[in-house]
């Protein structure tokens, strides 16, 4: 917000400016900021200097250009996704797999089991083995299983 006042800027990079996202700064142009000025040959808007400083003076104040109060809310971080997701589910030991992958699932889940619960429901559900099934198809077949079969961890339901 502390830029220095460029000749003419675009709606975008004055939403940029004051610190809100495109769509946020769009739906407050002719209330909160001032309506951008056009040019005649190309039709494009553009804030000039004098609306520069006018944008970020609202921004400044929390005051419309309207006179009303307004609350702006800090714009959201960027997030990335840590895990690359892939279109193909990596294929799963049946055998000799101490089953950490479903454990650590189901725990998401809410549901703390030991991998000896783990192995038996994956033997009565996959007597064929997981090696074709989808890990999230496993995990939740477990689950069901696991919660049908223990019915003081299924008190609270939804």
């Amino acid at each position: 917000m502390n830029e220095p006042v460029k000749m003419i800027v675009s709606k975008t990079e004055m939403a940029r400016m004051v610190g809100l996202s495109r769509a946020r700064f769009f739906q407050l142009v002719g209330t909160t900021f001032p309506y951008p000025q056009y040019d005649l040959r190309t039709r494009r808007p553009f804030y000039p200097p004098e609306l520069q400083e006018v944008c970020l003076s609202v921004r400044q104040r929390n005051c419309g250009v309207d006179g009303k109060p307004i609350m702006f809310y800090s714009r959201r971080l960027q997030t990335t996704l840590t895990t690359k997701r892939t279109a193909k589910a990596a294929p799963k030991k049946s055998n000799g797999d101490n089953y950490g992958h479903l454990i650590e699932g189901l725990k998401s889940l809410g549901l703390i089991v030991a991998p000896a619960q783990v192995a038996a429901a994956i033997k009565e559900i996959f007597p064929n083995g997981v090696d074709s099934v989808p890990q999230g198809e496993v995990i939740r077949a477990v689950f069901l299983h696991i919660k049908r079969n223990n019915p003081a961890d299924s008190v609270a339901r939804y």
